[in-house]
């Protein structure tokens, strides 16, 4: 839905009542003044109503999309719109923990509404050469998933949202479970 072409929304603030009292009386001006109130007024009612734009519980659905993008959270356009809203307003929760257990499961709770557990694979590598190749991986982290809310466990989604969110020097293999 657009807010720039709302037919007969009246302006809060009209221009012609603020005149002068020398074009008050004046049609011509006054016929004038209520044509920019016509086009004003969507932008005034934008401005007046400025903070709910910023709240993602009351934003419109269409600037959504748009406020997500400020903040960085992936939406997916095809989960509904409350998991959408919760997405934005947690989004500064989630990039705080991306990277870490924790995040993990509770992205993929938040997103897919499944169970899931990470199992860290301990140890750490380097290089003595700075310009040598990488040393494998130690560990693998195995995420464990399995239905909650939402049913039955989408593994392909699982496993999209994973490696979207996983560091990129990490492996990692997801397990589903059925219980």
């Amino acid at each position: 839905m657009s807010r720039a072409a709302l037919p007969g929304l009246p302006s809060r603030h009209p221009l012609g009542a603020a005149l002068p009292a020398l074009y008050a009386a004046d049609d011509l001006a006054q016929r004038f003044t209520a044509g920019l109130d016509t086009v004003l007024a969507p932008v005034l009612s934008t401005l007046d109503n400025l903070a709910a734009y910023f709240d993602p519980d009351l934003a419109p659905d269409d600037f959504l999309a748009w406020l997500s993008s400020w903040l960085a959270a992936d939406l997916d356009p095809a989960w509904p719109e409350g998991l959408r809203r919760e997405v934005v307003a947690r989004a500064v929760e989630l990039h705080r923990l991306r990277g870490t257990a924790r995040g993990l499961v509770t992205r993929l709770e938040l997103c897919l509404g499944v169970r899931a557990e990470v199992h860290d694979g301990a140890g750490a590598v380097w290089s003595p050469d700075p310009d040598g190749e990488l040393p494998p991986s130690v560990g693998v982290v195995r995420v464990r998933v399995r239905p909650g809310r939402s049913g039955p466990v989408d593994r392909a989604a699982v496993e999209a949202l994973v490696d979207a969110v996983r560091p990129v020097h990490v492996t990692c293999v997801v397990e589903v479970g059925d219980d």
